[in-house]
Parts: C-alpha cells; structure tokens; sequence
C-alpha cells in the first residue's frame, strides 16, 4: 500500500490528491475513442464508481472532467459514511439507500484497494455526536430517539461516557451518541484509488477535458462533445455534480438542484494538542481524524449560487465551532482552507436514472452523502446499463419524483 505523508499547503489552499496518484500525466490524454459504450461527463467519485462498475463488466467506458480528477466536490469532502448520523426527520427513504450503500462500503473497499493498490484510509471506530452543553443535550436526545425508532445502531452516552471515549473534548460536554456504524475514508487517496482502478479496468479517462455538450440524433443521446473532439457512445451518464444542467437543460430536461458552498480546514495536530479517535459531530461542525496527523473540520452550509470564495465569516464559523468542542485546537497549525460545492436536490436526495431522453441517464444531486452513496450509485448504474433497469432503494430516487402531474384543462364556458 502507498504512504501518504502531509503535505504542506499554504493556507488558502484546497487540499488535494498527492500528486504520484495521478493517472493522467500532466498535458496527456488518452486519444479519442471513434466509440464507446458508455460516456460520462463527470469524474468524481460517482462518475468513476458508475465507470468502475461498467469497465469491469467489460464495457468501453470514456469518462470526462472539465478539471482534474476529483476537483469538484469529491476533494473537498470529509469522507464521512454517516447513514445514522446524518438522518433526519421525513428522510426515511434515503437512510434505506444510505444503509444499503452502507453495507457494500467493506466489499467495496477492499475492491478499490486490491485493484488500485491504494490505501484509502477506512476507518472504523465510528462516529461520536455530541451536545456541548445540557441546551443541547435535549436537541441531541429527539435524534437518538429518531434513531432507536428507525432500529439503527446508535448508543446514548452520558457526559462521563462521552469523555471516556474522546478525553479531549471540552469539560461542558454534556452526552453523545455513538453510531458504531459510521466509518469514514480520506478522499485524498480514494479519489486516485478510484482513477487507477477505473484505468486498470481499461477505462479512457480524460482530465481537463470539458463537455461541451451532449451529441442528439433522432431525439435521442448518442455521445459527448468535449474539447477534444465528439466521444459517440450507446449511453450517457451525466455525473458532474452540479454543473449537470449545463448539459442537459438544453436539451429540455430541468433537474431541480442548486450549488450548496461548503467550506473546510485542515489542521495539523502534534503530540502536544493531542488529536480524536473518532469522527465527532457538535451542532456547529464535524471533525474528523486522518492519518499522520491531520483532522479536518467540515463545514459550512451556505446558499450563495457559484460563488466560491473562502471567507473570513466561514473560516471564523468552522474555528468557532472547533474551540467549542476541543480546546487544545488553539495550538494546531492550519495546514489548509477551502471550499467546494454541494450538488443538492430540492429534497437533498440523489437523482439517479433515466431523464426521458433514450440513452441520457443522470447521477447527480448526493449533497453531502457522495462517498457513503458511491458504492450502491455505481451498482445502480451498473444494472440500468446492463440489465435495464435499477433494484433496491435506488429505484426511488429519479428525476420523475419531482414532476408534478399536469392537471387537465379547464373548460372554458359556452360564449365566452
């Protein structure tokens, strides 16, 4: 397995992947396929799980990305796979999809790291909420009875518990829960992982190629056209995140979704400030702990359009939040700074499936649950385009459930 030791980034500065992961030397690209199977404009972590998926099977797969693998949302996450965390109130349907993709994450990462030869930095020790003080012990008390109902694996904790678990955290603690269940990975080497196990596979990939836009005939998609020329494939997949109605409002199909900006830190802590063991939650911030040292503090959710600044407000929000919950942060060295956008639906859930279009299939709107959602949108996408059709959770989760039926025309009375 590869060693990713801490790069030193200026602050400002998004984190990224470590550069001998790369697939793509800088300045070259596969050359232009005449045809594919399949095209995908999108290589995040869900372009690359659908391609994954549909190389192994033994498709041609030509996956392209405006940007460098994974500079979209993919990087900019924390990697956390939440299911029990993350639900909410009415959310019901979504936790069945979180869950199921849940339960592929181990096969899945042993898949990545076998073919890739990457560590992906699983962790498994779970993930800790807390309450910071007894107002918020009530608030955290309706979600672990939302939880209990929903039958998921989640364990109320006392203050002392709490500490016990995390010595860190700031005395006012005042309890938690612990979802045994919600591991976590570091998308700096999964997002490469990914890259090398879909080229292993004999997928093209092309960075810094944009889609320019999807190639029609007779009504129907028929391939990409990119910077570098037009891709013709049998099916399309339009997996880039929220730049996907770019593509397709062309071509008439509205897809309700808007850029959420989230914005992240990294910091670097010693054996002076200590570090967590576990994913922590507050009401204000998550934390979560990487390898050699790192923990990333996560994040803001700000509806500002595409606007992508990192701002003295988000950076004071997320340090707040940190001093709130670990006070020996005051001592961790920033090692980074940055912002990404949410791909989010106007119900926060996933779109995935057919759009109307023949051969045009859309993978976009995760949120903030792209990594916990890889495993089950690729296996999705990997029986749409091979078996016609999606089973399981993900059969709830396409465009149609946002188009409301149109009502039938008024009669207009006689003489008027």
């Amino acid at each position: 397995m590869a060693d990713y030791s801490s790069l030193n980034l200026d602050p400002g500065r998004r984190l990224a992947a470590p550069e001998d992961t790369s697939m793509v030397p800088a300045g070259e690209r596969p050359d232009m396929p005449t045809q594919v199977d399949v095209a995908i404009a999108g290589a995040g972590v869900i372009g690359l799980s659908i391609g994954w998926r549909l190389a192994a099977r033994g498709m041609s797969v030509a996956v392209f990305d405006r940007d460098t693998t994974g500079a979209g949302a993919s990087l900019a996450a924390t990697g956390m796979l939440a299911a029990a965390a993350e639900h909410e109130p009415g959310g019901d349907e979504l936790l069945k999809l979180a869950l199921e993709s849940q339960a592929l994450w181990p096969h899945y990462r042993q898949m990545l790291e076998a073919e890739s030869g990457i560590d992906i930095d699983y962790r498994d020790e779970g993930t800790l909420l807390v309450a910071n003080n007894r107002d918020e012990v009530e608030r955290l008390r309706f979600r672990h009875e939302l939880q209990q109902r929903c039958g998921l694996d989640a364990q109320w904790l006392n203050a002392r518990e709490t500490r016990a678990l995390e010595p860190g955290l700031r005395a006012s603690v005042a309890g938690g829960i612990l979802c045994k269940g919600d591991h976590q990975v570091d998308p700096r080497p999964m997002v490469p992982a990914l890259a090398r196990a879909f080229v292993r596979q004999g997928g093209l990939l092309f960075e810094n190629t944009a889609v320019t836009a999807v190639d029609t005939a007779g009504g129907a998609a028929t391939g990409l056209q990119t910077a570098a020329g037009l891709c013709k494939a049998k099916s399309v997949v339009i997996a880039n995140g929220v730049w996907a109605n770019d593509l397709i409002e062309p071509l008439g199909v509205d897809v309700p979704m808007r850029p959420l900006r989230g914005q992240a830190m990294s910091l670097i802590t010693t054996r002076q400030t200590g570090t967590l063991s576990h994913v922590v939650w507050t009401e204000q911030i998550h934390l979560a702990p990487k390898r050699n040292g790192r923990l990333v503090v996560g994040a803001t959710v700000e509806d500002m359009g595409f606007h992508a600044a990192v701002t003295a407000g988000g950076a004071l929000a997320l340090l707040e939040g940190l001093h709130r919950a670990l006070p020996s942060s005051e001592e961790m060295e920033v090692e980074a700074i940055w912002s990404g956008f949410r791909p989010t639906s106007d119900d926060d859930a996933p779109i995935m499936g057919e759009t109307g279009i023949p051969g045009l299939t859309l993978a976009t709107g995760h949120h903030r649950n792209g990594i916990l959602l890889a495993p089950i949108t690729g296996q999705a996408f990997e029986q749409l385009l091979t078996a016609g059709t999606m089973q399981g959770a993900a059969t709830g989760f396409g465009l149609d459930r946002f188009r409301k039926p149109v009502p039938a025309a008024a009669k207009v009375p006689a003489g008027e």
